[in-house]
Protein backbone atom coordinates (compact mmCIF):
# COMPACT_ATOMS: atom_id res chain seq x y z
CA UNK A 1 0.00 0.00 0.00
CA UNK A 2 1.04 3.38 -0.82
CA UNK A 3 2.21 5.89 2.53
CA UNK A 4 -0.87 8.12 2.53
CA UNK A 5 0.53 11.14 4.71
CA UNK A 6 3.81 11.46 2.94
CA UNK A 7 5.84 11.35 -1.09
CA UNK A 8 5.76 7.82 -2.05
CA UNK A 9 9.05 7.91 -4.13
CA UNK A 10 9.05 4.71 -6.67
CA UNK A 11 12.37 5.27 -8.46
CA UNK A 12 15.48 5.31 -7.62
CA UNK A 13 16.82 8.71 -9.11
CA UNK A 14 14.60 11.41 -9.56
CA UNK A 15 13.74 12.58 -13.01
CA UNK A 16 15.53 16.32 -13.52
CA UNK A 17 12.80 17.41 -15.73
CA UNK A 18 9.97 16.21 -13.20
CA UNK A 19 8.03 19.23 -11.72
CA UNK A 20 5.15 18.98 -9.01
CA UNK A 21 1.92 19.21 -10.70
CA UNK A 22 -1.82 18.73 -9.53
CA UNK A 23 -4.31 16.78 -10.93
CA UNK A 24 -7.65 17.24 -9.91
CA UNK A 25 -9.70 13.81 -8.57
CA UNK A 26 -13.67 13.04 -8.98
CA UNK A 27 -15.34 13.44 -5.87
CA UNK A 28 -14.19 11.10 -3.26
CA UNK A 29 -11.46 9.15 -5.64
CA UNK A 30 -8.08 10.47 -3.56
CA UNK A 31 -6.86 8.07 -2.76
CA UNK A 32 -7.96 5.12 -5.56
CA UNK A 33 -6.21 7.88 -7.79
CA UNK A 34 -3.51 7.33 -5.16
CA UNK A 35 -2.75 3.87 -5.54
CA UNK A 36 -3.23 3.60 -9.02
CA UNK A 37 -0.39 6.53 -9.45
CA UNK A 38 1.60 4.56 -7.25
CA UNK A 39 0.60 1.37 -9.20
CA UNK A 40 2.33 2.93 -12.51
CA UNK A 41 5.49 4.08 -10.69
CA UNK A 42 4.19 7.91 -10.68
CA UNK A 43 5.69 9.72 -7.26
CA UNK A 44 2.95 11.48 -5.69
CA UNK A 45 1.85 13.15 -2.30
CA UNK A 46 -1.63 12.65 -1.17
CA UNK A 47 -1.32 14.44 2.44
CA UNK A 48 -4.18 13.03 4.57
CA UNK A 49 -5.87 13.93 8.11
CA UNK A 50 -7.49 12.04 10.63
CA UNK A 51 -11.06 13.21 11.75
CA UNK A 52 -14.03 10.97 13.78
CA UNK A 53 -16.87 10.54 12.07
CA UNK A 54 -20.65 9.64 13.23
CA UNK A 55 -22.44 6.90 11.58
CA UNK A 56 -26.18 5.23 12.62
CA UNK A 57 -23.96 1.95 13.88
CA UNK A 58 -21.04 4.26 15.69
CA UNK A 59 -18.08 6.51 16.01
CA UNK A 60 -14.82 5.81 13.26
CA UNK A 61 -12.00 7.59 12.69
CA UNK A 62 -11.26 7.82 9.17
CA UNK A 63 -8.22 9.28 6.85
CA UNK A 64 -9.66 12.20 5.15
CA UNK A 65 -7.56 14.22 2.34
CA UNK A 66 -6.58 17.72 3.11
CA UNK A 67 -7.03 19.06 -0.03
CA UNK A 68 -10.35 17.31 -0.95
CA UNK A 69 -10.34 17.01 -4.90
CA UNK A 70 -6.73 16.67 -5.61
CA UNK A 71 -3.34 14.56 -5.43
CA UNK A 72 0.05 16.23 -6.04
CA UNK A 73 1.98 14.46 -9.09
CA UNK A 74 6.25 14.66 -9.80
CA UNK A 75 6.76 14.31 -13.52
CA UNK A 76 8.18 15.94 -16.23
CA UNK A 77 5.60 17.56 -18.23
CA UNK A 78 5.87 15.31 -21.12
CA UNK A 79 4.60 12.38 -18.50
CA UNK A 80 0.87 13.96 -18.13
CA UNK A 81 -1.23 11.87 -19.87
CA UNK A 82 0.34 9.13 -17.74
CA UNK A 83 -1.65 10.91 -15.28
CA UNK A 84 -4.54 11.57 -17.34
CA UNK A 85 -5.41 7.98 -17.88
CA UNK A 86 -5.48 6.80 -14.61
CA UNK A 87 -9.15 6.34 -13.91
CA UNK A 88 -10.30 8.91 -11.44
CA UNK A 89 -8.32 12.20 -12.70
CA UNK A 90 -10.44 14.30 -14.17
CA UNK A 91 -7.46 17.42 -15.44
CA UNK A 92 -3.95 18.73 -14.58
CA UNK A 93 -4.61 22.01 -12.98
CA UNK A 94 -3.36 25.08 -14.96
CA UNK A 95 -4.34 27.57 -17.06
CA UNK A 96 -4.85 28.12 -21.10
CA UNK A 97 -4.50 24.26 -21.59
CA UNK A 98 -1.59 23.37 -19.84
CA UNK A 99 -0.44 22.34 -16.72
CA UNK A 100 0.77 24.58 -14.26
CA UNK A 101 3.71 23.78 -11.86
CA UNK A 102 3.39 24.03 -8.06
CA UNK A 103 5.92 26.60 -6.32
CA UNK A 104 8.16 23.88 -4.40
CA UNK A 105 8.56 25.70 -1.47
CA UNK A 106 4.28 25.25 -1.17
CA UNK A 107 4.46 21.51 -1.43
CA UNK A 108 7.66 21.29 1.25
CA UNK A 109 5.76 23.24 3.65
CA UNK A 110 3.21 20.82 3.01
CA UNK A 111 5.63 17.59 3.34
CA UNK A 112 6.57 19.03 6.81
CA UNK A 113 3.27 19.87 8.46
CA UNK A 114 2.29 16.08 7.34
CA UNK A 115 5.39 14.31 8.47
CA UNK A 116 5.81 16.56 11.75
CA UNK A 117 2.56 15.09 13.04
CA UNK A 118 1.07 18.85 13.61
CA UNK A 119 -2.66 18.57 13.99
CA UNK A 120 -4.31 19.78 10.22
CA UNK A 121 -7.10 20.18 8.73
CA UNK A 122 -9.22 21.20 5.70
CA UNK A 123 -9.83 25.52 5.92
CA UNK A 124 -11.45 27.97 3.52
CA UNK A 125 -8.99 29.72 1.13
CA UNK A 126 -7.63 33.27 2.65
CA UNK A 127 -5.47 35.65 0.86
CA UNK A 128 -5.64 38.58 2.65
CA UNK A 129 -4.60 39.11 6.49
CA UNK A 130 -1.85 39.26 8.94
CA UNK A 131 0.91 36.95 7.01
CA UNK A 132 3.68 35.40 9.62
CA UNK A 133 6.79 33.29 9.34
CA UNK A 134 7.79 30.49 11.38
CA UNK A 135 11.07 30.76 13.35
CA UNK A 136 11.13 27.71 14.71
CA UNK A 137 10.27 24.05 14.96
CA UNK A 138 9.40 21.58 11.76
CA UNK A 139 7.75 24.38 9.83
CA UNK A 140 10.53 26.42 10.74
CA UNK A 141 10.33 29.81 7.63
CA UNK A 142 6.92 28.41 6.12
CA UNK A 143 4.73 31.08 6.02
CA UNK A 144 0.94 32.16 6.14
CA UNK A 145 -2.23 33.64 8.16
CA UNK A 146 -1.94 34.13 11.69
CA UNK A 147 -5.26 33.35 13.60
CA UNK A 148 -6.21 33.68 17.12
CA UNK A 149 -9.03 30.99 18.11
CA UNK A 150 -9.61 31.60 22.11
CA UNK A 151 -6.18 30.64 23.60
CA UNK A 152 -4.42 29.40 20.71
CA UNK A 153 -3.16 30.52 17.71
CA UNK A 154 -3.42 28.64 14.40
CA UNK A 155 -1.57 29.21 11.56
CA UNK A 156 -3.54 29.40 7.91
CA UNK A 157 -1.10 27.47 5.13
CA UNK A 158 -2.32 27.80 1.46
CA UNK A 159 -1.62 26.21 -2.07
CA UNK A 160 -2.45 29.43 -4.55
CA UNK A 161 -2.98 27.20 -7.33
CA UNK A 162 -5.85 25.50 -5.94
CA UNK A 163 -6.87 28.10 -3.95
CA UNK A 164 -6.97 25.70 -1.06
CA UNK A 165 -5.45 26.36 2.61
CA UNK A 166 -5.30 24.13 5.87
CA UNK A 167 -4.51 25.33 8.95
CA UNK A 168 -2.27 23.84 12.12
CA UNK A 169 -1.63 24.73 15.44
CA UNK A 170 1.50 26.82 16.15
CA UNK A 171 2.95 27.80 19.17
CA UNK A 172 2.93 31.66 19.32
CA UNK A 173 6.48 32.11 20.74
CA UNK A 174 7.64 30.34 17.16
CA UNK A 175 5.92 33.08 15.44
CA UNK A 176 7.67 36.19 13.46
CA UNK A 177 5.78 39.00 11.64
CA UNK A 178 6.63 39.36 7.91
CA UNK A 179 8.16 42.91 7.53
CA UNK A 180 5.46 45.63 6.26
CA UNK A 181 2.37 42.98 7.37
CA UNK A 182 2.26 43.37 10.46
CA UNK A 183 3.94 45.64 12.99
CA UNK A 184 5.96 43.86 15.82
CA UNK A 185 4.04 45.60 18.76
CA UNK A 186 1.02 44.72 17.36
CA UNK A 187 2.62 40.91 17.48
CA UNK A 188 3.18 41.00 20.65
CA UNK A 189 -0.11 42.97 21.79
CA UNK A 190 -1.80 39.78 19.86
CA UNK A 191 0.52 37.30 22.13
CA UNK A 192 0.13 39.27 25.52
CA UNK A 193 -4.42 39.01 25.34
Amino acid sequence: MYRESSVSRTSQSVDREAEWYVAYTRSRHEKRVAELLQRKSIELFLPLYEAVHQWKNGRARVQLPLFPGYVFVHIPYSDRLRVLEIPGVVYLVGSAGRAAQIPEQELDVMRRTVDSGLCAEPYPYLCIGQRIRIRTGPLAGAEGILIRKKQNFRLVLSVDLIMRSIIVDVEGSDVEGICGSIRPSSLQQMFSN
